[in-house]
Protein backbone atom coordinates (compact mmCIF):
# COMPACT_ATOMS: atom_id res chain seq x y z
CA UNK A 1 0.00 0.00 0.00
CA UNK A 2 1.32 3.39 -1.25
CA UNK A 3 1.58 6.23 1.63
CA UNK A 4 -1.40 7.96 -0.43
CA UNK A 5 -3.97 5.39 0.34
CA UNK A 6 -2.71 4.86 4.49
CA UNK A 7 -3.04 8.86 5.05
CA UNK A 8 -6.23 8.70 3.00
CA UNK A 9 -6.86 5.64 5.37
CA UNK A 10 -5.95 7.70 8.33
CA UNK A 11 -8.21 10.35 6.97
CA UNK A 12 -11.48 8.46 7.23
CA UNK A 13 -10.68 6.22 9.97
CA UNK A 14 -12.14 7.61 13.18
CA UNK A 15 -9.69 6.18 15.13
CA UNK A 16 -7.05 8.04 13.86
CA UNK A 17 -7.95 11.89 15.31
CA UNK A 18 -6.21 13.59 18.03
CA UNK A 19 -8.60 13.42 20.72
CA UNK A 20 -9.52 15.59 23.68
CA UNK A 21 -11.83 15.35 26.90
CA UNK A 22 -14.95 15.92 25.12
CA UNK A 23 -14.21 13.97 22.08
CA UNK A 24 -12.65 11.07 23.80
CA UNK A 25 -16.20 11.09 25.82
CA UNK A 26 -17.88 11.92 22.50
CA UNK A 27 -16.32 8.56 21.34
CA UNK A 28 -16.94 6.21 24.11
CA UNK A 29 -20.37 7.73 24.42
CA UNK A 30 -22.23 5.40 22.79
CA UNK A 31 -20.65 2.49 23.69
CA UNK A 32 -21.14 3.80 27.54
CA UNK A 33 -24.77 4.03 26.74
CA UNK A 34 -24.66 0.76 25.23
CA UNK A 35 -23.75 -1.09 28.26
CA UNK A 36 -25.84 1.01 30.93
CA UNK A 37 -29.06 -0.11 28.71
CA UNK A 38 -28.06 -3.54 28.12
CA UNK A 39 -27.43 -3.91 31.56
CA UNK A 40 -30.85 -2.15 32.21
CA UNK A 41 -33.00 -4.77 29.88
CA UNK A 42 -30.80 -7.21 32.07
CA UNK A 43 -32.69 -5.67 35.23
CA UNK A 44 -35.92 -5.82 34.03
CA UNK A 45 -35.89 -9.70 32.56
CA UNK A 46 -35.23 -10.13 36.31
CA UNK A 47 -37.75 -8.05 37.74
CA UNK A 48 -40.56 -9.69 35.23
CA UNK A 49 -39.00 -13.23 36.66
CA UNK A 50 -38.79 -12.30 40.24
CA UNK A 51 -42.76 -10.41 40.16
CA UNK A 52 -44.98 -12.68 37.54
CA UNK A 53 -43.34 -16.16 38.23
CA UNK A 54 -41.95 -16.66 41.24
CA UNK A 55 -38.48 -15.75 43.44
CA UNK A 56 -37.45 -19.18 43.01
CA UNK A 57 -37.72 -18.64 39.25
CA UNK A 58 -35.40 -15.80 40.02
CA UNK A 59 -33.53 -17.82 42.06
CA UNK A 60 -32.65 -19.84 38.93
CA UNK A 61 -31.65 -17.25 36.29
CA UNK A 62 -28.70 -17.28 39.42
CA UNK A 63 -28.08 -21.08 39.30
CA UNK A 64 -27.80 -20.72 35.32
CA UNK A 65 -25.83 -17.79 35.64
CA UNK A 66 -22.26 -19.98 35.42
CA UNK A 67 -22.96 -21.17 32.08
CA UNK A 68 -24.32 -18.11 30.73
CA UNK A 69 -20.65 -16.35 31.80
CA UNK A 70 -19.11 -19.46 29.74
CA UNK A 71 -20.64 -18.21 27.15
CA UNK A 72 -19.92 -14.65 27.18
CA UNK A 73 -16.38 -15.28 28.36
CA UNK A 74 -16.12 -17.30 25.03
CA UNK A 75 -17.87 -14.23 23.03
CA UNK A 76 -16.34 -11.58 24.73
CA UNK A 77 -12.41 -13.48 24.40
CA UNK A 78 -13.05 -13.34 20.91
CA UNK A 79 -14.91 -10.08 20.43
CA UNK A 80 -12.04 -8.22 22.56
CA UNK A 81 -9.34 -9.82 21.40
CA UNK A 82 -9.65 -9.63 17.77
CA UNK A 83 -10.46 -5.97 18.41
CA UNK A 84 -7.31 -5.69 19.75
CA UNK A 85 -5.58 -6.97 16.75
CA UNK A 86 -7.60 -5.67 14.16
CA UNK A 87 -7.14 -1.64 15.10
CA UNK A 88 -3.22 -2.55 15.43
CA UNK A 89 -3.65 -3.45 12.12
CA UNK A 90 -5.20 -0.97 11.06
CA UNK A 91 -3.05 1.29 13.08
CA UNK A 92 -0.42 0.41 10.91
CA UNK A 93 -1.72 0.69 7.87
CA UNK A 94 -3.03 -2.71 6.97
CA UNK A 95 -6.81 -2.33 6.40
CA UNK A 96 -7.15 -5.46 3.99
CA UNK A 97 -5.46 -7.75 7.31
CA UNK A 98 -8.23 -6.32 9.41
CA UNK A 99 -11.08 -7.39 7.19
CA UNK A 100 -9.82 -10.79 6.22
CA UNK A 101 -9.11 -10.71 10.09
CA UNK A 102 -12.70 -9.65 11.02
CA UNK A 103 -14.42 -12.42 8.11
CA UNK A 104 -12.55 -15.14 9.56
CA UNK A 105 -13.29 -14.38 13.07
CA UNK A 106 -17.08 -14.42 12.17
CA UNK A 107 -17.13 -17.52 10.76
CA UNK A 108 -15.01 -19.11 13.76
CA UNK A 109 -18.22 -17.64 16.20
CA UNK A 110 -20.98 -19.08 14.31
CA UNK A 111 -18.97 -22.86 13.92
CA UNK A 112 -17.84 -22.34 17.51
CA UNK A 113 -21.35 -21.26 18.62
CA UNK A 114 -23.35 -24.29 16.80
CA UNK A 115 -20.47 -26.82 18.41
CA UNK A 116 -20.99 -25.49 22.17
CA UNK A 117 -25.17 -25.10 21.67
CA UNK A 118 -25.06 -29.18 20.44
CA UNK A 119 -22.69 -29.80 23.17
CA UNK A 120 -24.76 -28.10 26.13
CA UNK A 121 -27.96 -29.47 25.00
CA UNK A 122 -26.49 -33.19 25.12
CA UNK A 123 -25.22 -32.52 29.06
CA UNK A 124 -27.91 -30.26 30.28
CA UNK A 125 -29.05 -32.42 33.06
CA UNK A 126 -25.67 -33.13 34.28
CA UNK A 127 -24.20 -29.57 33.84
CA UNK A 128 -27.58 -28.67 35.93
CA UNK A 129 -26.93 -30.86 38.82
CA UNK A 130 -23.09 -29.61 38.71
CA UNK A 131 -23.69 -26.10 39.47
CA UNK A 132 -26.16 -27.13 42.28
CA UNK A 133 -29.81 -26.89 40.96
CA UNK A 134 -31.94 -27.95 43.89
CA UNK A 135 -34.89 -30.31 42.94
CA UNK A 136 -37.29 -26.98 43.46
CA UNK A 137 -35.35 -24.91 41.10
CA UNK A 138 -34.44 -27.75 38.34
CA UNK A 139 -37.32 -27.37 36.32
CA UNK A 140 -37.08 -23.63 36.08
CA UNK A 141 -33.23 -24.09 35.22
CA UNK A 142 -33.51 -26.72 32.44
CA UNK A 143 -36.27 -24.87 30.78
CA UNK A 144 -34.48 -21.53 30.90
CA UNK A 145 -30.90 -22.74 29.68
CA UNK A 146 -32.24 -24.97 27.30
CA UNK A 147 -34.02 -21.97 25.23
CA UNK A 148 -30.70 -19.97 25.76
CA UNK A 149 -28.57 -22.91 24.22
CA UNK A 150 -30.92 -22.56 21.31
CA UNK A 151 -29.96 -18.82 20.94
CA UNK A 152 -26.21 -19.54 21.60
CA UNK A 153 -24.91 -19.36 17.65
CA UNK A 154 -26.20 -15.54 17.22
CA UNK A 155 -25.42 -14.85 20.84
CA UNK A 156 -21.76 -15.19 20.30
CA UNK A 157 -22.13 -13.37 17.10
CA UNK A 158 -23.65 -10.44 18.74
CA UNK A 159 -20.87 -9.95 21.45
CA UNK A 160 -18.48 -9.66 18.52
CA UNK A 161 -20.10 -7.46 16.59
CA UNK A 162 -20.68 -5.30 19.69
CA UNK A 163 -16.96 -4.55 20.24
CA UNK A 164 -16.62 -4.54 16.71
CA UNK A 165 -18.23 -1.90 15.75
CA UNK A 166 -16.69 0.48 17.82
CA UNK A 167 -13.59 -0.93 16.02
CA UNK A 168 -15.55 0.19 13.00
CA UNK A 169 -15.12 3.68 14.24
CA UNK A 170 -18.81 3.06 14.44
CA UNK A 171 -19.89 3.07 18.31
CA UNK A 172 -23.20 4.91 17.50
CA UNK A 173 -24.34 1.51 15.89
CA UNK A 174 -24.34 -0.50 18.93
CA UNK A 175 -25.91 1.48 20.47
CA UNK A 176 -28.88 2.22 18.22
CA UNK A 177 -29.08 -1.42 17.97
CA UNK A 178 -28.87 -2.40 21.61
CA UNK A 179 -31.59 0.27 22.54
CA UNK A 180 -33.98 -1.25 19.39
CA UNK A 181 -33.04 -4.96 20.44
CA UNK A 182 -33.64 -3.93 24.09
CA UNK A 183 -37.21 -2.56 23.59
CA UNK A 184 -38.00 -5.29 22.05
CA UNK A 185 -36.96 -7.68 24.60
CA UNK A 186 -38.40 -5.82 27.57
CA UNK A 187 -41.42 -6.09 25.29
CA UNK A 188 -41.64 -9.86 24.40
CA UNK A 189 -40.94 -9.70 28.17
CA UNK A 190 -44.23 -8.21 28.95
CA UNK A 191 -45.81 -10.61 26.55
CA UNK A 192 -44.37 -13.66 27.16
CA UNK A 193 -44.02 -13.60 31.03
CA UNK A 194 -46.57 -10.89 31.91
CA UNK A 195 -49.33 -11.08 29.62
CA UNK A 196 -49.25 -14.80 27.79
CA UNK A 197 -47.91 -16.61 31.60
CA UNK A 198 -45.30 -19.37 29.76
CA UNK A 199 -43.05 -18.52 32.59
CA UNK A 200 -39.18 -18.47 32.48
CA UNK A 201 -38.79 -19.84 29.18
CA UNK A 202 -40.75 -16.41 28.05
CA UNK A 203 -37.44 -14.66 29.61
CA UNK A 204 -35.21 -16.71 27.43
CA UNK A 205 -36.80 -16.72 24.24
CA UNK A 206 -36.87 -12.64 24.78
CA UNK A 207 -33.29 -12.51 25.26
CA UNK A 208 -32.42 -14.74 22.05
CA UNK A 209 -34.33 -12.59 20.09
CA UNK A 210 -32.48 -9.57 20.92
CA UNK A 211 -29.36 -11.21 20.53
CA UNK A 212 -30.87 -12.38 17.15
CA UNK A 213 -31.58 -8.69 16.19
CA UNK A 214 -28.20 -7.10 16.60
CA UNK A 215 -26.18 -10.68 14.97
CA UNK A 216 -28.26 -10.22 11.59
CA UNK A 217 -27.74 -6.40 11.93
CA UNK A 218 -24.27 -6.48 11.91
CA UNK A 219 -23.62 -9.43 9.10
CA UNK A 220 -25.37 -6.57 6.84
CA UNK A 221 -23.52 -3.75 8.31
CA UNK A 222 -20.00 -5.67 7.86
CA UNK A 223 -21.23 -6.25 4.61
CA UNK A 224 -21.03 -2.74 3.28
CA UNK A 225 -17.83 -2.10 1.03
CA UNK A 226 -17.59 1.11 1.59
CA UNK A 227 -17.27 0.81 5.73
CA UNK A 228 -13.62 0.97 6.78
CA UNK A 229 -13.64 -2.55 8.07
CA UNK A 230 -15.82 -4.94 6.20
CA UNK A 231 -16.29 -8.23 5.05
CA UNK A 232 -13.53 -9.88 2.64
CA UNK A 233 -12.56 -13.05 1.31
CA UNK A 234 -11.55 -14.84 4.64
CA UNK A 235 -8.38 -16.29 5.45
CA UNK A 236 -7.90 -19.38 7.79
CA UNK A 237 -5.82 -17.97 10.25
CA UNK A 238 -4.76 -20.01 13.37
CA UNK A 239 -2.63 -17.04 14.45
CA UNK A 240 -5.73 -14.99 14.78
CA UNK A 241 -7.21 -17.41 16.85
CA UNK A 242 -3.96 -17.89 19.11
CA UNK A 243 -3.83 -14.36 19.50
CA UNK A 244 -7.44 -13.37 19.74
CA UNK A 245 -7.98 -15.86 22.58
CA UNK A 246 -4.28 -14.26 24.43
CA UNK A 247 -5.22 -11.02 23.72
CA UNK A 248 -8.65 -11.60 25.50
CA UNK A 249 -8.10 -14.46 27.51
CA UNK A 250 -8.98 -11.58 30.79
CA UNK A 251 -12.46 -11.44 29.23
CA UNK A 252 -12.50 -15.16 29.53
CA UNK A 253 -11.11 -15.63 33.00
CA UNK A 254 -12.98 -12.82 34.24
CA UNK A 255 -16.52 -14.34 33.23
CA UNK A 256 -14.87 -18.28 33.91
CA UNK A 257 -13.79 -16.83 38.02
CA UNK A 258 -17.21 -15.08 37.96
CA UNK A 259 -19.02 -18.70 36.87
CA UNK A 260 -17.08 -20.72 39.41
CA UNK A 261 -17.50 -17.63 42.25
CA UNK A 262 -21.22 -17.70 41.89
CA UNK A 263 -21.41 -21.37 42.54
CA UNK A 264 -19.72 -21.02 45.62
CA UNK A 265 -21.91 -17.96 46.14
CA UNK A 266 -24.88 -20.06 45.65
CA UNK A 267 -23.81 -22.92 47.57
CA UNK A 268 -23.01 -20.62 50.67
CA UNK A 269 -26.33 -18.88 50.37
CA UNK A 270 -28.30 -21.93 50.22
CA UNK A 271 -26.76 -22.78 53.15
CA UNK A 272 -27.37 -20.01 55.64
CA UNK A 273 -30.19 -18.31 53.93
CA UNK A 274 -31.93 -21.40 51.44
CA UNK A 275 -33.07 -20.29 48.03
CA UNK A 276 -34.22 -16.70 49.47
CA UNK A 277 -30.61 -16.97 49.70
CA UNK A 278 -30.09 -17.25 46.50
CA UNK A 279 -32.41 -14.75 45.21
CA UNK A 280 -30.85 -12.47 47.15
CA UNK A 281 -27.46 -12.51 46.05
CA UNK A 282 -28.99 -12.44 42.43
CA UNK A 283 -30.37 -8.86 43.37
CA UNK A 284 -27.00 -7.82 44.24
CA UNK A 285 -25.20 -9.58 41.15
CA UNK A 286 -28.07 -7.63 38.51
CA UNK A 287 -27.41 -4.68 40.27
CA UNK A 288 -23.92 -4.77 40.26
CA UNK A 289 -23.79 -5.51 36.81
CA UNK A 290 -25.98 -2.59 35.71
CA UNK A 291 -23.85 -0.08 37.90
CA UNK A 292 -20.43 -1.34 36.87
CA UNK A 293 -22.15 -1.24 32.85
CA UNK A 294 -20.64 2.62 33.07
CA UNK A 295 -16.59 1.66 33.45
CA UNK A 296 -17.33 -1.55 30.96
CA UNK A 297 -18.93 0.64 28.30
CA UNK A 298 -16.12 3.20 29.00
CA UNK A 299 -13.38 0.34 28.47
CA UNK A 300 -14.54 -1.13 25.50
CA UNK A 301 -15.26 2.24 23.81
CA UNK A 302 -12.07 3.87 24.59
CA UNK A 303 -9.88 0.49 23.98
CA UNK A 304 -9.92 0.29 19.95
CA UNK A 305 -8.60 4.11 20.19
CA UNK A 306 -5.55 2.88 22.61
CA UNK A 307 -5.05 -0.33 20.00
CA UNK A 308 -4.58 2.15 17.03
CA UNK A 309 -2.36 5.12 18.81
CA UNK A 310 -0.28 1.89 20.28
CA UNK A 311 -0.18 0.04 16.68
CA UNK A 312 0.63 3.64 15.00
CA UNK A 313 3.26 4.53 17.54
CA UNK A 314 1.67 7.83 18.56
CA UNK A 315 2.75 7.98 22.27
CA UNK A 316 2.28 11.52 22.54
CA UNK A 317 -1.58 10.67 21.99
CA UNK A 318 -1.71 7.34 24.05
CA UNK A 319 0.04 9.31 27.18
CA UNK A 320 -3.05 11.76 26.84
CA UNK A 321 -5.56 9.61 26.15
CA UNK A 322 -4.25 7.57 29.29
CA UNK A 323 -4.35 10.90 31.49
CA UNK A 324 -7.96 11.53 30.63
CA UNK A 325 -8.77 8.10 31.09
CA UNK A 326 -7.93 7.53 34.48
CA UNK A 327 -9.38 11.02 35.40
CA UNK A 328 -12.76 9.97 34.31
CA UNK A 329 -12.32 6.58 35.76
CA UNK A 330 -11.90 7.88 39.48
CA UNK A 331 -14.83 10.61 38.91
CA UNK A 332 -16.73 7.98 37.93
CA UNK A 333 -16.07 5.78 40.98
CA UNK A 334 -16.99 7.95 43.75
CA UNK A 335 -20.00 9.04 41.28
CA UNK A 336 -20.81 5.74 41.33
CA UNK A 337 -20.83 4.65 45.08
CA UNK A 338 -22.82 7.64 46.44
CA UNK A 339 -25.81 6.53 44.06
CA UNK A 340 -25.28 2.90 45.24
CA UNK A 341 -25.47 3.79 48.31
CA UNK A 342 -28.40 6.49 48.58
CA UNK A 343 -30.62 4.21 46.51
CA UNK A 344 -29.66 0.79 47.42
CA UNK A 345 -33.69 0.91 48.78
CA UNK A 346 -35.20 2.16 45.81
CA UNK A 347 -33.04 -0.61 43.70
CA UNK A 348 -33.69 -3.68 45.45
CA UNK A 349 -37.47 -2.40 45.86
CA UNK A 350 -38.00 -3.26 42.12
CA UNK A 351 -37.43 -6.72 42.51
CA UNK A 352 -38.83 -7.55 45.81
CA UNK A 353 -41.56 -6.41 47.78
CA UNK A 354 -40.25 -4.22 51.17
CA UNK A 355 -40.12 -5.83 54.36
CA UNK A 356 -39.73 -9.02 52.48
CA UNK A 357 -37.29 -11.58 53.51
CA UNK A 358 -35.56 -11.25 50.26
CA UNK A 359 -35.73 -7.72 50.35
CA UNK A 360 -33.90 -7.56 54.01
CA UNK A 361 -31.21 -9.74 52.68
CA UNK A 362 -31.13 -8.01 49.81
CA UNK A 363 -30.59 -4.40 51.49
CA UNK A 364 -28.09 -5.31 54.12
CA UNK A 365 -25.53 -7.06 51.48
CA UNK A 366 -26.20 -4.15 49.24
CA UNK A 367 -24.99 -1.55 52.12
CA UNK A 368 -21.50 -3.62 52.27
CA UNK A 369 -21.72 -4.72 48.94
CA UNK A 370 -21.67 -0.92 47.40
CA UNK A 371 -17.63 0.15 48.90
CA UNK A 372 -16.52 -2.53 45.87
CA UNK A 373 -17.60 0.65 43.17
CA UNK A 374 -14.69 3.09 44.50
CA UNK A 375 -12.08 0.25 43.48
CA UNK A 376 -13.28 -1.92 40.75
CA UNK A 377 -13.57 1.06 38.16
CA UNK A 378 -9.60 0.99 38.06
CA UNK A 379 -9.37 -2.39 37.70
CA UNK A 380 -11.78 -2.84 35.35
CA UNK A 381 -9.99 -0.30 33.11
CA UNK A 382 -6.48 -1.38 33.96
CA UNK A 383 -7.72 -5.09 33.06
CA UNK A 384 -9.19 -3.41 29.58
CA UNK A 385 -6.27 -1.20 28.71
CA UNK A 386 -3.50 -3.92 28.75
CA UNK A 387 -5.72 -5.95 26.28
CA UNK A 388 -5.51 -3.23 24.25
CA UNK A 389 -1.86 -3.08 24.43
CA UNK A 390 -2.17 -6.47 23.62
CA UNK A 391 -0.49 -7.71 26.74
CA UNK A 392 -2.96 -10.61 27.63
CA UNK A 393 -0.89 -12.16 30.65
CA UNK A 394 -0.92 -8.78 32.56
CA UNK A 395 -5.18 -8.47 31.41
CA UNK A 396 -5.54 -11.74 32.67
CA UNK A 397 -3.84 -11.75 35.68
CA UNK A 398 -5.85 -8.73 36.92
CA UNK A 399 -8.71 -10.28 36.17
CA UNK A 400 -8.38 -13.58 37.54
CA UNK A 401 -7.03 -11.86 40.95
CA UNK A 402 -10.55 -9.44 41.09
CA UNK A 403 -13.01 -12.21 39.85
CA UNK A 404 -11.17 -15.31 41.25
CA UNK A 405 -8.08 -15.26 43.44
CA UNK A 406 -9.07 -12.92 45.97
CA UNK A 407 -13.07 -13.50 45.91
CA UNK A 408 -12.81 -17.20 46.29
CA UNK A 409 -10.21 -16.85 49.37
CA UNK A 410 -12.62 -14.36 50.88
CA UNK A 411 -15.37 -16.77 50.63
CA UNK A 412 -13.25 -19.71 52.01
CA UNK A 413 -12.60 -17.25 55.36
CA UNK A 414 -14.76 -14.60 55.48
CA UNK A 415 -17.88 -16.69 56.21
CA UNK A 416 -16.33 -18.36 58.84
CA UNK A 417 -16.03 -15.38 60.72
CA UNK A 418 -19.15 -13.25 59.89
CA UNK A 419 -21.78 -15.19 58.76
CA UNK A 420 -23.51 -14.11 55.96
CA UNK A 421 -21.73 -10.76 56.20
CA UNK A 422 -18.49 -12.56 55.76
CA UNK A 423 -20.17 -13.46 52.15
CA UNK A 424 -21.04 -9.56 50.91
CA UNK A 425 -17.95 -8.36 52.11
CA UNK A 426 -15.77 -10.87 49.74
CA UNK A 427 -15.98 -8.76 46.86
CA UNK A 428 -15.35 -5.43 47.90
CA UNK A 429 -12.37 -6.63 49.44
CA UNK A 430 -10.73 -8.68 46.58
CA UNK A 431 -11.71 -5.11 44.43
CA UNK A 432 -9.28 -3.83 46.98
CA UNK A 433 -6.70 -5.93 46.73
CA UNK A 434 -7.04 -6.07 43.17
CA UNK A 435 -6.60 -2.28 42.98
CA UNK A 436 -3.33 -2.55 44.47
CA UNK A 437 -2.04 -4.80 41.68
CA UNK A 438 -3.53 -2.61 38.98
CA UNK A 439 -1.92 0.45 40.43
CA UNK A 440 1.30 -1.40 40.51
CA UNK A 441 0.92 -2.69 36.53
CA UNK A 442 0.16 0.64 35.40
CA UNK A 443 3.54 1.81 36.83
CA UNK A 444 5.62 -1.04 36.20
CA UNK A 445 5.14 -1.30 32.33
CA UNK A 446 4.88 2.75 32.13
CA UNK A 447 8.26 2.97 30.08
CA UNK A 448 7.62 -0.24 27.71
CA UNK A 449 4.48 1.11 26.34
CA UNK A 450 5.18 4.83 27.11
CA UNK A 451 1.80 5.88 28.27
CA UNK A 452 2.91 7.60 31.24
Amino acid sequence: MNDDVVLQQDFQNPLSRPFDLFSLLRFAFPTIFMMVFVGMYTIVDTIFVARFIHTNALSSINIVCPAINLITGVGAMLAVGSSAVIARKMGEGNPEGACENLSFITIFGILLGLFLSVLGILFIKPVLHFLGASEILLPYCHIYLMVLLLFLPVNLLQLIFQTLFVTAGRPGLGFLLALVAGLINITFDYIFIAKWRIGIAGAAISDGIGFLIIAVSGILFFMRKKEVLHFSLPKFDLKLIIESAYNGSSEMVGQLSTAITTIFFNGLMMRYLGEEGVAGITIIIYSQFLLSTLYIGFSIGVAPIISYHYGSQNHAQLKKIFRMCIFLILLTSIFIFIVSILFAPHIVRFFSAEGSNVYCIALEGFFIFSFNFLFCGCNIFSSAFFTALSNGKVSALISFLRTFGFITTGLLILPNLFSVRGIWLAIPLAELLTFFFSITFLFLYRNKYEYM
